[in-house]
């Protein structure tokens, strides 16, 4: 998980095998994960997405 405090966007990626600042997070605690009211979140992860829109019936 990422910020960009000025945007006010934040966003969850694959985990990385550098360092570089960022938040790793488990599968649990991403798929539960929200942004503050006014922020962005933006799922760019490879695998299946968690913030997609929804489908209305």
């Amino acid at each position: 998980m990422m910020y960009a405090y000025a945007d006010r966007h934040m966003w969850v990626e694959d985990l990385a095998v550098t360092d570089f600042p960022s938040y790793a997070l488990c599968v649990n605690h991403a798929s539960r994960l929200s942004a503050p009211l006014g922020w962005t979140l933006t799922d760019r992860r490879t695998g299946a997405r968690l913030f997609g829109s929804l489908e209305v019936a």
